[in-house]
């Protein structure tokens, strides 16, 4: 079933090694740490998705941070990003707390499952094509073991072609024109509706491009997705 899939598909994420240069950065960051994180045992692998096998939504994101998931081993964990996104998706209801920091600190998702279109850290948080096209099998599968999905947020322009390269690898149809990144953009994607935000990178939420209002709406919307209602028209900017 669904979630007994996504356990072993886990286990495969886990053990990959298929990009040379991604296993040495996210092993040498390990070995070396950052100065406020020496008592850690950093995870140093592939980050696997994470969230409840029921899930109706799904987040994707770019790649874990190198002193974040690669340290902790879950994704948007442990990084400025993740506390904007949990205190999200805490607001929203589908999270049971508005932190997390580490796999052990109880945090658990409803109705929602989070991944990255890059498990492994990049460096300069810049995977290659090559990177993303040997990991898109990865997303393809998640995808087809959430039975339940009905929304798909997508954080940053980067996660949202990744999504749509994993969509028409699916046999899916592909909006026309191809759907183009915008804040709060809204596509029909037949079962699942996607939405697209900007990433809560500190880069985008320090100068102001991304606000919390602004990424609380996207999460907001796809509450009222789940529900059957009406949405708002698309936002335009994050104000």
């Amino acid at each position: 079933m669904g979630s007994d899939g996504l356990e072993r598909l886990t286990s495969e994420i886990v053990a990959c090694r298929k990009c040379p240069r991604l296993v040495r950065y996210r092993e040498a960051v390990a070995r070396t740490k950052r100065a406020a994180f020496l008592d850690w045992t950093y995870w140093g692998r592939p980050v696997p998705g994470f969230g409840d096998p029921a899930a109706r939504v799904l987040v994707v994101g770019l790649a874990p941070a190198a002193h974040g998931g690669n340290r902790t081993g879950r994704t948007f964990t442990g990084d400025r990003s993740g506390e904007w996104l949990y205190r999200a998706l805490h607001r929203a209801g589908f999270a049971n707390q508005p932190t997390s920091v580490s796999r052990d600190d109880g945090l658990a998702l409803r109705d929602c499952y989070i991944v990255a279109a890059v498990r492994c850290a990049p460096p300069q948080n810049k995977p290659t094509r090559a990177e993303f096209a040997r990991c898109q099998p990865y997303l393809e599968r998640e995808i087809k073991l959430l039975p339940n999905l009905q929304v798909v947020v997508a954080l940053g322009a980067v996660a949202m072609d990744a999504l749509l390269r994993a969509w028409r690898a699916l046999g899916r149809d592909i909006p026309t024109p191809r759907p183009k990144f915008r804040h709060g953009g809204r596509w029909s994607l037949p079962p699942i509706t996607l939405i697209a935000s900007y990433h809560p990178s500190q880069r985008n939420t320090q100068t102001g491009l991304l606000r919390e209002a602004a990424f609380d709406a996207v999460f907001a919307a796809a509450r009222d997705l789940l529900k059957g209602g009406h949405l708002p028209s698309p936002a335009t900017s994050s104000r």
